[in-house]
């Protein structure tokens, strides 16, 4: 029951961040989300403070799941985490390369690069596509899908 409870925690996470990048991201919180569209040079973004949106809750999941003894609750928190490491690991070292100590290949990962570069053609707070991080639309794996033109980040 662990398990399934940590997977499940973990595939909801890729909606609720899609969510959250539409609504909150792109809606009421874009002065905090600006700067990741922007030409810049910082190695730190104001956008970088969502992080914490996810990584509270999940080490509280983790923390009272063990001190009450509910297993179900850290698995939560452990899913939430999990997630959180791949979004780490995808967005900014494989997608953005802020961090450049691996470089990801294939058809899967030149699929999500595309589709994020097609998400950063447009630098304002409304008319972008693709809010999601793992699962995007299938036409960004065809072969005649090109990078976005314009799209440097």
């Amino acid at each position: 029951m662990f398990l399934l409870v940590f997977l499940t925690s973990f595939i909801t996470m890729e909606f609720i961040a899609w969510s959250l990048h539409k609504y909150v991201m792109h809606g009421f919180l874009w002065e905090v989300h600006r700067d990741h569209h922007e030409p810049h040079s910082k190695r730190m973004e104001r956008n970088d403070a969502f992080a914490l949106v996810f990584a509270i809750p999940s080490f509280l999941m983790i923390l009272f799941g063990g001190l009450i003894d509910k297993p179900l609750l850290a698995a939560t928190g452990y899913g939430v985490m999990a997630y959180g490491f791949t979004y780490f690991l995808v967005h900014e070292v494989i997608i953005h390369r802020r961090f450049k100590f691996f470089r990801g290949r294939g058809r899967y990962l030149r699929g999500l690069i595309i589709a994020h570069r097609h998400h950063h053609v447009v630098r304002t707070k409304e008319g972008s596509k693709n809010f999601g991080m793992l699962v995007v639309h299938p036409r960004y794996f065809s072969s005649n899908v090109q990078r976005a033109p314009g799209a440097n980040r």
